[in-house]
């Protein structure tokens, strides 16, 4: 649940920076409509996976779904690395409202429907929202925990859509960086254990055995960050 809550956040946030910038210089009638038609597609990819994960063997599933956690988990980490250690900037959700409202006009459209809101909102929260699904079913499916992880991910969205109506802002102070170090560590460790579990490896302690491999990651990842701030 927690490392479905801190992934779905983190994806979240940048939906939410999106609609923000969206409603301030469309229109909030173009960026709900654009929300909701993205939310409906989310639903109906949900429900055919849904469907599609409950006839695959559990073997199968866990080789599966043990790669792809793996590959996000890697993914988001190595970046997290890089940003760590100054390589890449860090991700700044206030650069990213103001390069999008630029984009979208700068300024309040009439209260009217929009085309270009509507579709600027349909896609990030779409791209997101996916992203949030497969979090959710990477945590859940192999370990048949899908209802925590649904839980995790439904309550970490709903924080910050509250979170934008009180602040009305971007969310730029939440440590995203920081959250996709971990959170990428923990799913990368997630991805270990059920890719092993798959082709039959036999964990020792059982499941006890993803806290060790979580300790391992983080300790290699915060090795990482230093290694490459001493090669720059």
């Amino acid at each position: 649940m927690a490392a479905s809550f801190f992934g779905s956040a983190v994806e979240a946030v940048e939906a939410t920076t999106i609609v923000l910038a969206v409603g301030i210089t469309r229109g909030w009638r173009s960026a709900l409509a654009g929300v909701l038609a993205a939310a409906a597609a989310v639903a109906a990819i949900v429900a055919v996976a849904g469907t599609a994960i409950a006839s695959v063997p559990i073997d199968r599933l866990q080789l599966f779904v043990g790669s792809l956690l793996l590959l996000f988990g890697i993914r988001w980490l190595r970046k997290a690395i890089l940003r760590s250690a100054g390589i890449i900037p860090l991700h700044d959700e206030a650069a990213e409202f103001e390069k999008t409202a630029a984009s979208l006009g700068g300024v309040r459209a009439p209260r009217r429907w929009d085309g270009v809101g509507i579709a600027a909102a349909f896609k990030a929260v779409l791209l997101e929202g996916i992203e949030v699904v497969i979090i959710v079913i990477g945590l859940g499916a192999a370990g048949h925990t899908l209802v925590p992880a649904s839980e995790g991910a439904i309550a970490a969205c709903l924080l910050v859509a509250l979170a934008a109506l009180l602040l009305h802002r971007p969310l730029a102070r939440v440590p995203e960086n920081t959250l996709k170090f971990a959170v990428g560590a923990i799913m990368a460790a997630f991805g270990m254990f059920w890719f092993g579990e798959g082709v039959g490896i036999r964990w020792p302690y059982a499941d006890a055995a993803i806290l060790g491999l979580m300790a391992l990651l983080f300790s290699v990842g915060s090795l990482a960050v230093e290694l490459a701030k001493v090669r720059q």
